[in-house]
């Protein structure tokens, strides 16, 4: 699946990914590739994801996340 992280003031991450985990304001929680399309704001934490056999994260303070058609948008304040 495609994520894409991106911040008011540039593209941090856009490539293919096997998972992605997120902090929801009521907890987190991971998208695998044919989720259900689900729209989500994000709290402080960290985004972790998978591509290959490397983990990446990633701090945030906050935004909103949108997986829709095996595509992962997130819209973060850094």
């Amino acid at each position: 699946m495609l994520l894409e992280i991106l911040s008011a003031d540039e593209k941090i991450f856009s490539g293919d990914v096997d998972s992605v985990i997120l902090p929801g304001v009521k907890g987190q929680f991971q998208v695998l590739n044919n989720h259900a399309p689900i729209i989500s704001s994000l709290s402080d934490g960290k985004i972790v994801y998978s591509e290959k056999s490397t983990t990446n994260s990633l701090e945030i303070k906050g935004g909103i996340v949108e997986v829709l058609e095996n595509k992962v948008s997130a819209l973060i304040e850094k």
